[in-house]
C-alpha cells in the first residue's frame, strides 16, 4: 500500500518537472522571438539612420552647390547691373548728342547752302578752264544738299573736298583737249593752264595759239614768239620734259584798294 503511494508520488513529482519545463521551454522561446524582433527592428532602424544621413548629406551638398552658384549669380549680376547703368547714362549722353546734332544740322545746312552758291560763283568768275567739269560739280553738290539719305557729315565732306579741287588748281599745271571757237570756228585745241596765272591754248596743228585776257574776259591771239613756250609748258603738263622757266605774257597781279 505504501509503495503504490511512493509511485504516485513520483509519477506527480515527474509531470510537475515536465510540466515546468515546458512552459521554461516556451519562456525561452518566446525571449529569442522578441530578441530577434528587436534586432531585426534596430537593423531597420539603422537603416532608416544611414538613409537619412545620406539624404542630409547629398541634400547639404546641394545646398552649397547651390549657394556658390547664387554667389557667382550674385557677382555676375552686379556687373550686368553697372554695365546697364553704364549703358543708360550713354543712351542719356546720345540723346544729348543727336539733339545738339539736330540744332548743328541746323544750323550748318544753310551755312553749306551759302558755300555752294559762293563755289558757283567762284566757278563762273574763274578763268574758263574745264568749266563743264566743274559746273557739274556745283551741280552734283546742290542735289546732294537736297537728299535725305545722306548724311550732314557725307554732304560736307564731298562740299570741302569740292573745295580742295579748286584749291590745287592754283598750284597745279596741266594740259587737256578741248574745243574752242577761234575767229569763228569751233576747233580743237591743246589747253595749258599754270595755276591760276595763265590760261593758255594752240589748235591741234599749232597754227594758232593764244590766252585767256582776265582782264577783258576773252580769249586773245598771241603772237609767233610765243609759240614754243606753249608747246614746251604743253610737254611739261604731261611730262614729257623735265620743268623749265617759261616766258609768258603773264599780266601783273592787280592790287586791291
Amino acid at each position: 500500500m505504501r509503495s503504490k503511494q511512493v509511485m504516485t508520488s513520483i509519477v506527480a513529482v515527474l509531470w510537475l518537472v515536465c510540466a515546468a519545463g515546458g512552459a521554461w521551454a516556451q519562456d525561452v522561446e518566446g525571449a529569442m522571438s522578441a530578441a530577434q524582433n528587436m534586432d531585426d527592428a534596430a537593423r531597420r532602424s539603422q537603416a532608416n539612420i544611414d538613409r537619412t544621413v545620406d539624404e542630409t548629406r547629398s541634400l547639404e551638398r546641394q545646398y552649397a552647390a547651390i549657394m556658390k552658384e547664387i554667389d557667382g549669380l550674385e557677382v555676375y549680376n552686379a556687373l550686368l547691373q553697372k554695365q546697364i547703368d553704364s549703358q543708360n547714362q550713354e543712351m542719356v549722353d546720345l540723346n544729348d548728342s543727336i539733339d545738339r546734332v539736330a540744332v548743328i544740322e541746323r544750323q550748318v545746312t544753310p551755312l553749306m547752302l551759302k558755300m555752294i552758291d559762293s563755289l558757283d560763283q567762284f566757278v563762273e568768275l574763274d578763268m574758263p578752264f574745264l568749266l563743264e567739269e566743274r559746273r557739274q560739280r556745283v551741280a552734283f553738290l546742290r542735289t546732294l544738299l537736297e537728299r535725305s539719305d545722306v548724311t550732314v557729315a557725307e554732304k560736307f565732306r564731298r562740299l570741302l573736298e569740292a573745295y580742295e579741287i579748286e584749291n590745287d588748281y592754283g598750284r597745279t599745271i596741266e594740259s587737256y583737249k578741248g574745243s574752242l571757237d577761234v575767229d569763228g570756228a569751233s576747233r580743237e585745241v591743246d589747253f595749258l593752264r599754270i595755276g591760276r596765272t595763265a590760261l593758255l591754248y594752240q589748235t591741234i596743228d599749232a597754227e594758232i595759239f593764244g590766252m585767256w585776257d582776265k582782264q577783258q574776259g576773252t580769249w586773245v591771239s598771241l603772237p609767233a614768239e610765243y609759240r614754243s613756250q606753249i608747246r614746251n609748258g604743253i610737254r611739261m603738263a604731261h611730262k614729257q620734259v623735265a620743268p623749265n622757266l617759261l616766258t609768258l605774257p603773264i599780266a601783273a597781279p592787280e592790287v586791291v584798294q
